[in-house]
């Protein structure tokens, strides 16, 4: 009698520690999550150990663990930082929204033409490459402010890196998007793995919650913590 009781009272505690993380899970697949960043491909924007907001439901509520959405949400719009899952292998990316369905893009250089309107550039500030690893510091990385068809953001670019630096023109498919890394010059992107469907894009990456230094024991970086991703 006693066993069955306690095996009951172990059933209740499991199962309300069961319950509790199903709803945290659902709600960090469905509604919002934040994902640690590993590589450079948003440099200077995003840095190595950054811990980044991740706002789900923005671009509509998903049945959890599924790309399956309940609601329409907004559409994505150039200039976005959004998380998605890689038409090439699922791996889970954080990009920057180049071109939306309908757009023609090219890159001519380092310089990005959307719609036949190219943007200008002008020199950033240096002090956004003050966390930037040390390998990719080593390869005399330059900043510049990039004003276009979306927000001006910075973008970083490597001289000295051999990448593909001409693209297109393409014109973005109805119900997909084009997305390029901050870190043009290391960045594996739509132009190499293809344009993203809109179902894959899980949310908009809002801030940085914390940052995480891996070159210095994981040493908080004060200086990005809650920063606005813009």
């Amino acid at each position: 009698m006693l066993h069955s009781v306690t095996k009951r009272n172990n059933w209740r505690d499991y199962r309300t520690l069961a319950l509790f993380l199903v709803l945290m899970l659902s709600f960090r697949s469905a509604w919002a999550d934040w994902v640690t960043v590993p590589t450079g491909s948003m440099n200077p924007t995003i840095v190595e150990g950054d811990r980044v907001l991740v706002d789900k439901h923005t671009f509509g509520l998903r049945v959890p663990f599924t790309l399956v959405h309940l609601t329409a949400g907004t559409d994505p719009q150039r200039g976005d930082i959004v998380v998605f899952d890689s038409p090439a292998n699922g791996q889970s990316l954080v990009k920057r929204v180049a071109a939306i369905p309908g757009d023609t893009l090219e890159l001519d250089g380092e310089a990005l033409i959307v719609n036949g309107r190219p943007a200008s550039y002008q020199p950033g500030d240096p002090q956004h490459l003050a966390d930037l690893l040390d390998a990719t510091a080593a390869q005399d990385p330059l900043v510049f402010i990039e004003k276009g068809s979306a927000r001006a953001h910075d973008i970083l670019v490597l001289p000295a890196r051999s990448t593909r630096r001409a693209f297109g023109p393409v014109t973005v498919p109805e119900g997909k998007y084009f997305m390029l890394g901050d870190n043009r010059d290391n960045s594996a992107d739509s132009r190499y793995i293809g344009f993203v469907p809109r179902r894959n894009i899980v949310g908009r990456a809002t801030r940085v919650a914390v940052s995480m230094d891996p070159e210095h024991y994981f040493r908080p970086r004060m200086s990005r913590f809650l920063k606005p991703l813009l």
